[in-house]
Parts: structure tokens; sequence; C-alpha cells
């Protein structure tokens, strides 16, 4: 069995061991929680109740000081109890993949977490258990705005991918005016630049720093054509942009590099979805004929030129 393989079928705790960063953050689990609920899309689940099992790893942020033995300074096992039983009290569900979303979603809102394995399996459905398996952060959690009466509204950008046949275009003043009359914030992400000869590795990871360094020249190219595409590389400086409805050309390194979940692919419009994604954007726009990846957690609209 190969190692992919087997740790698909691995608690959630190897699999977010798996995948850490190279600064891995501690991880609290829960495992083999079962509880009894009625649960399912087919009528045959109706009015009737079935075991299901949950299996929990959350990654934490270390703590800033001492933890001084004070069960106020962690992220406690209960609350990952709590957010299932919270959720199975709200209202009887027909998904799995909706519950497992919706814990998801309520273990995140805990100060400390910063990403979240669940899986949920129905025990009684066959001789085996069914079920599925998700994997949320805080960076999908979309940014929020305080508005004038004190309440929060969540911030979805418009990301929007340029090829360089847009950034040269002689109408790309009138694209980005058409981009900022949607109303909502807007980053920009370009290519790698065409014509010009790059240095090449063997050495996988020096080459692909040496494609990001690419990338971003590219927009400082695309910087250059209008004073509106201010080019950032922090996710600070794309949240302060956000806030204040700048537009931003995104200098990918800095977050690529340090991703715990980074991009499947070293393509730049794969990146672009990528950052879409973790911003929780409204939608990815593409302006040219590039290939987007299929399963996207976010709507990809083809500009028209």
């Amino acid at each position: 069995m190969t190692s992919d393989i087997r740790l698909a079928f691995a608690h959630p705790e190897e699999r977010a061991e798996a995948t850490a960063g190279t600064d891995p953050r501690d991880r609290i689990s829960l495992r083999d929680h079962v509880v009894e609920v009625e649960i399912g899309a087919f009528q045959a689940e109706r009015g009737h109740r079935q075991r299901i099992r949950f299996d929990i790893a959350v990654e934490v942020r270390p703590n800033a000081g001492p933890i001084d033995d004070d069960v106020d300074r962690i992220l406690s096992y209960d609350r990952l109890t709590e957010a299932i039983a919270a959720e199975l009290a709200a209202e009887r569900l027909n998904l799995l993949e909706t519950l497992a979303e919706r814990v998801a979603e309520r273990i995140l809102g805990e100060p400390r977490a910063m990403r979240v394995f669940v899986r949920i399996e129905k025990l009684d459905r066959g001789p085996g258990a069914l079920g599925v398996e998700i994997v949320r952060s805080r960076a999908e959690r979309p940014l929020q705005r305080l508005e004038a009466d004190g309440s929060e509204a969540a911030l979805h950008p418009l990301v929007a991918y340029l090829d360089n046949a847009a950034i040269a275009a002689p109408d790309l003043s009138a694209r980005l005016d058409a981009l900022e009359a949607r109303g909502l914030p807007v980053i920009l992400s370009v290519g790698l630049p065409e014509g010009e000869t790059r240095p090449s590795s063997a050495v996988k990871p020096a080459q692909r720093r040496i494609d990001l360094l690419a990338i971003e020249q590219n927009a400082w190219v695309l910087a250059g054509r209008d004073p509106r595409c201010v080019v950032v590389a922090t996710r600070t400086e794309i949240d302060w942009a956000m806030r204040h409805g700048q537009m931003v050309v995104w200098a990918p390194s800095k977050l690529v590099l340090d991703a715990v979940d980074g991009p499947g692919s070293r393509a730049p419009v794969a990146m672009a979805l990528w950052l879409a994604e973790t911003l929780a954007a409204d939608r990815l726009v593409v302006h040219g004929s590039v290939s987007v990846p299929a399963g996207s957690r976010v709507p990809v609209e083809r500009a028209t030129a």
C-alpha cells in the first residue's frame, strides 16, 4: 500500500502531521466519538436513529506564554464534543458533508484553532463504515469588516488573473475599471513573463523560488502600467487593502512558501485559485486562455476581452 493510500485511511491526526509545514503546530484530537442521531437523505433513514462516528484533529496556535496548568489557556477537548452536539441539535441534516462543514466552522471559531480535520462515518448503513473527511483552515474564513453600527460583515474579494496579453492590452485600464465597478476589493494575480530566459535549476525547491520571483517581476510590470496596481506580498497587506478598498497585485512568494496547505500546482493560475479559496473570494475572474484546475471551491469566471 502506498503512503498516499495509507494516509487516505489514516486518522485525521496522522493526516495533519503528514501535511504539516516546516513549523508544525500543536494538535489536539478526538477519536472514535460515537453518537446516535437521525440523519440521511434516503427515506429509509427518516424516523430512525443511526450511529455516526467522529474523528477530529485540530491544529492550534501556540500559547504566547506558559500554560501554568490552567485549563483556560488551552483549547479544551470539550469544545470539540460541544461543537458536535450543537450542530446535531440545530436541525436534522441530510448530508454528512453539511454536518462536517458546520462542525469545522464552529471549531474554527475558537481563537486558538488554526486548522481542523473532521471525519464522520455512518456505522449502520452497511457491512463497513461510510463517511466523509474534510480539512478547513482559519485562512479560509472570510475577513470581517467593522460596519458603522458596530456589526461585522464578511469581506469577499474579487481575485482576477491576468495573462501577459491582458497586461499588455491597450484596454488594460478599462478592464481594471470593470473589475472595480463590481464594488468588491480587487486582488490581481499574474503569471510568468514571456520572452525572457530565466535561470534554471535541477533542484525543485530552487526552481520554485526562481519561478516565484519571476512572477513577482511580472507583477511589477503590471504595477508600472496602472498606478492603482500596488504590489503586496503579505497577508497583512492584503487584508489592509481589502478593508480600505484598494486594488493590489499579489507577489506570491511569501504566502506560497509559508503555507501549510499550499497550492496543489506550480501553475500561476492554480496559485491564483488557491489565493481566491484562501481569502473566501467571491470569484476568480480569468483574463486569458489558461486552463483552470477543476474542483474549485469558488466560482471561476472567464472575462470577455
